[in-house]
């Protein structure tokens, strides 16, 4: 009877469950549809199969999509995670600059996406941008700086826009980790005398390696489905340079109409995302039960 009365308060959030299974379920089985089926126009379309997965398996674009995405992703974790490490352990642990440096670094977190790349647009322009402006009147480089033109200034400028925008989440959970850690231990490390880098790598980095499977859960799968910052600031250009899954699953549905195989991709991207979260989680619990151990 106390089981059944504890699990009441599931009741409460039952609706909402089934309102969210319920307007996510219609979507999906939309696209399993047309995912199977060509069409020609309205009531008009043919049976498929998994014609369309086939030739979008096969697809070289989709192929250098998944690579280029793969590559950006696993960058910005190199990036971000050791950056908002540094940056959590140089803040202020008590008094008023614990609440302004907070509050600063998570301005970024605050504005929508697609603002984001209007704001690095301006930014990064040769001719009237602070950044673009700056650097090439360094003359340092042997092409002036234009992220319109060059793919390496274009993949530069993603990347330092996402860096930008996203360090500032890993940073308040690095923070959080460390705030979390028992003045106890250091006061024993220093007791035996532990340098600052051996408190950092037996008692700080292990006590946060929980939040921060986290912070790469959240950043791996948040990069992997980005869209609204590079589509507003490259378009996937110059050429295919930025073009990610997102921006050409869009391209392909949208501009180019073709149904079919964007169900089927948009599925294949599913996918992915899916087992990957499903890795992701599994080491998170891993590291529960590591800790708990």
């Amino acid at each position: 009877m106390d089981k059944w009365q504890n699990n009441k308060a599931w009741f409460l959030v039952l609706p909402a469950f089934i309102i969210v299974a319920f307007s996510a379920f219609i979507p999906l089985m939309t696209v399993v549809n047309y995912s199977i089926q060509d069409i020609f126009g309205p009531g008009q379309s043919v049976y498929v199969g998994t014609e369309w997965f086939k030739e979008m398996l096969g697809n070289y674009r989709l192929h250098d999509a998944l690579w280029r995405q793969f590559l950006f992703s696993g960058l910005v974790l190199l990036i971000e995670i050791p950056l908002g490490i540094l940056i959590a352990l140089a803040l202020p642990k008590r008094g008023w600059g614990v609440s302004a440096c907070l509050v600063t670094l998570a301005l970024p977190l605050v504005i929508p996406w697609n603002v984001i790349g209007t704001i690095w647009i301006i930014f990064t322009r040769p001719d009237i941008g602070l950044f673009g402006v700056g650097i090439n009147s360094l003359d340092l480089l042997e092409v002036p700086f234009d992220h319109t033109a060059k793919p390496l200034y274009a993949w530069i400028t993603t990347m330092l826009m996402e860096v930008w925008h996203w360090t500032p989440l890993v940073v308040l959970l690095a923070y959080a980790g460390l705030r979390a850690i028992p003045e106890a231990y250091y006061q024993a490390a220093r007791i035996d005398g532990a340098s600052a880098w051996a408190t950092f790598f037996y008692i700080q980095l292990p006590k946060m390696r929980g939040v921060l499977t986290i912070a790469v859960l959240l950043r791996w799968m948040d990069s992997f489905l980005i869209y609204a910052e590079p589509f507003a600031l490259t378009g996937g250009g110059p050429g295919n340079s930025t073009t990610f899954l997102s921006i050409y699953l869009v391209k392909l549905a949208t501009m180019q109409f073709d149904l079919g195989p964007a169900a089927a991709f948009s599925l294949i991207y599913f996918v992915i995302v899916l087992l990957f979260s499903f890795a992701f989680y599994q080491a998170l619990l891993n590291v529960g039960r590591g800790e708990k151990a």
